[in-house]
């Protein structure tokens, strides 16, 4: 995970600002009316309306393509329908419905028709054909169960002809929907301005009428209809709830209706509308279909009700459709008000704080995060906040869906693009260059840590190794080129690989050495542990690789490592046109004398005293001896590191047991007894023999009293 800085803090912010201002901005509307549509989809999939449709307090009677072929009706125009309108329409009342609605518009009367017929026009014959028709119409209205449509416009009104408006006593609603900017029907009118007032749109009347109460307007412009207060997002309207995606609400066909009342069964309408609030419709496939919000799932022209006297069509199932017909949307206004159940949503600047808030969250996961986790966490997110808004929008409170998570998505390619052009140029610069020369995992630390070597050379405390095979000169010459190079090959592979496992970071080859050092680039506080681990494996590796490659068999390869740890300069050194990063400091050259001092004591590894001690209890170890090397007057203590703790041999025990006496009693001036002790187990340790000849020679010869025990190497 990357480390972000104030600069990372305030573009991250600035980022999600502008991705929550621009997604909720005006002219990006629509996905405010996108995430309903999303959530009525989503709701209708994961959590569908299980209330039973016979329960709804509004029903449907449907003008459909059954009613245009069944006779009378079929081949005959709409206007002689009148006549059998208004007996069912009255039949409907008689059964118990509180009000019937008109959703349908006669603009004209048969009995107004100037077409000839003979000498004297259709209409002069057909006076008096409405006079039924208008009767049932004023009856009707005069009980307050009657509501006509019209469509109100100032370039073409579609009004119902004079003689009805008449018959209702002008009680007549407006029709009109609210269509948003994409043709899509997500809101209703709650009211319109007719003259100097204001007048109740049809489903707010039918809903009243229902209710037994008038809608009243507060001062702040909100509707309250018996005490329930409605929602909208949008001032005078309600935002529709599809909850039950159409099929919530009965159907009844007209052609049905009539044939049941010739039927003369009265129970049947009894039981179909008591109580109910009815809209008379037409449900045909080319004629007043709607956009709502359930155009991405699909919508249900309602659900097919009980039949009374004609059997049902032979093609009765349904389809979901992008499209409903228009009455189910003044139906489902009526139930929303009814069951309080219209869908609240958000204000503008709530919307537009929960989308930067969105915004936010991701801009910061890109900061932090590669792309890929970035995405995962942008899915991650998304996923579960649309699962809330959907869980929210079973309790009819529509969150923002679409605006949070496009700003989001926004806000990531925007982070991404901050990062490549600004934050992210140091990181690649630093990838690029040690690419070819440190493994992927420690630059991966590195940069997680960040701790940056600065460029030019910063101070580091690091634990430096080198090694170098022994003799290898005299075994090249014995070799073909071909097979030095494939040699060389797998014995730096190896040992690289080993090196760069443990966090180190080789410096350089040189010939069959290896220079690396721990603890830099990346910085790492156990640098003296892992660079004696590696030394210990790199040992047991060649180990392996003489017994098994064969590019090793008959060489009897030996190598010597020397470890040291201090402080040193790291950095980019060089030139101006060409620099590479190496380290610089008197730890390096000590190490290397180390690596050469091996070869006096038969050891394979040789560490300093502040590599022992940086190592804590880790290892198990056998001090050496105090030496003194070339090109420095100081005294070293150096040591030979043995086995991780507790895993060292019963022989490694034995030759540590007794070189530690050896070297105190060597210390003492008790050269005697020191030879004594190194004799023990000389035939089996180099460093015990050459000591206990050195010592049996001070013991022939003691030495004078301003002797010290450090041994003075004269060569590298």
């Amino acid at each position: 995970m990357r480390r972000i800085g104030g600069r990372d803090i305030v573009a991250a912010i600035l980022i999600a600002l502008v991705a929550g201002a621009v997604f909720t901005s005006p002219p990006l509307q629509t996905l405010q009316g996108l995430s309903l549509d999303i959530l009525t989809a989503l709701r209708g999939k994961i959590a569908p309306d299980g209330r039973d449709p016979a329960a709804s307090p509004v029903v449907v009677v449907a003008i459909d393509g059954e009613t245009y072929d069944t006779p009378p009706f079929r081949g005959s125009p709409t206007q002689t329908w009148t006549r059998e309108i208004g007996r069912v329409l009255t039949g409907i009342a008689d059964g118990g419905a509180k009000v019937i609605g008109f959703d349908v518009i006669f603009p004209s009367s048969i009995e107004q028709s100037e077409i000839s017929f003979g000498e004297t026009p259709i209409g002069a014959r057909m006076k008096g054909f409405d006079r039924d028709y208008l009767i049932a119409l004023r009856k009707l209205s005069d009980n307050g169960k009657l509501v006509l449509g019209e469509i109100l416009s100032n370039d073409h009104p579609d009004v119902p002809y004079p003689a009805q408006r008449l018959a209702v006593r002008n009680n007549v609603r407006a029709l009109n929907v609210h269509t948003d900017t994409d043709d899509v029907i997500r809101r209703m009118p709650l009211s319109f301005s007719v003259g100097d007032k204001r007048v109740p749109a049809m489903a707010v009347e039918l809903a009243a009428h229902a209710l037994g109460a008038a809608p009243q307007t507060t001062p702040s412009g909100a509707t309250i209809l018996s005490g329930y207060a409605i929602p909208g997002a949008v001032a005078n309207t309600l935002t529709l709830n599809y909850r039950g995606m159409g099929r919530d609400v009965p159907t009844y066909s007209f052609a049905d209706l009539r044939a049941c009342l010739e039927k003369g069964d009265s129970d049947f309408f009894r039981r179909a509308f008591d109580g109910k609030v009815v809209l008379l419709g037409t449900i045909l496939n080319f004629e007043d279909r709607k956009l709502t919000s359930m155009r991405l799932s699909g919508g249900y022209d309602g659900t097919p009700a009980a039949r009374c006297a004609l059997p049902a069509p032979t093609s009765t199932a349904q389809k979901a459709r992008s499209d409903v017909a228009g009455v189910f949307v003044h139906a489902t206004v009526v139930r929303n008000l009814i069951e309080h159940d219209a869908v609240s949503e958000l204000g503008f600047p709530l919307r537009t704080i929960l989308t930067i808030v969105f915004a936010a969250i991701i801009a910061f996961a890109a900061c932090m995060l590669a792309p890929g986790g970035a995405m995962i966490v942008w899915f991650g997110l998304t996923a579960i906040y649309t699962t809330m808004a959907v869980g929210a929008f079973a309790q009819a409170l529509a969150l923002p869906l679409t605006e949070p998570a496009l700003a989001s998505l926004a806000a990531l390619a925007m982070m991404i693009g901050y990062r490549f052009v600004l934050a992210d140029r140091d990181e690649r610069f630093l990838r690029k260059s040690f690419a070819f020369y440190l493994a992927p995992e420690v630059i991966n630390t590195m940069v997680a840590s960040g701790k940056m070597p600065a460029l030019g050379g910063e101070a580091r405390n690091v634990t430096m190794f080198f090694s170098d095979l022994s003799g290898f000169s005299s075994i090249a010459e014995t070799m073909t080129p071909g097979e030095l190079v494939t040699l060389m090959n797998e014995y730096l592979s190896a040992m690289t690989d080993i090196i760069e496992g443990h966090g180190g970071y080789v410096d350089k080859y040189i010939g069959d050495s290896i220079v690396a050092m721990f603890g830099a680039p990346a910085d790492d506080p156990a640098h003296a542990r892992n660079a004696v681990h590696a030394a210990l494996k790199c040992h047991e590796k060649l180990a392996e690789l003489n017994a098994s490659n064969p590019a090793f068999a008959g060489h009897g390869l030996s190598h010597r490592i020397g470890l040291n740890s201090g402080e040193a300069v790291v950095g980019n050194i060089g030139s101006r046109r060409r620099f590479n990063y190496t380290v610089m400091s008197d730890t390096v050259n000590v190490a290397s004398r180390l690596e050469g001092a091996n070869k006096y004591y038969g050891t394979a590894v040789m560490a300093s005293e502040t590599t022992m001690a940086q190592t804590g209890d880790t290892f198990a170890w056998r001090e050496l001896d105090a030496i003194r090397v070339l090109g420095r007057g100081e005294a070293i203590k150096v040591f030979e590191p043995l086995a991780d703790k507790g895993a060292e041999s019963t022989k490694q025990t034995k030759v540590a047991t007794a070189y530690a006496e050896g070297l105190a009693r060597w210390r003492a001036r008790e050269f005697a007894k020191a030879a004594e002790a190194f004799d023990g187990v000389a035939k089996i340790d180099p460093a015990s023999a050459l000591f206990a000849k050195r010592a049996k020679a001070l013991a022939a010869n003691p030495p004078s009293p301003e002797w010290t025990p450090v041994n003075t190497l004269e060569g590298k």
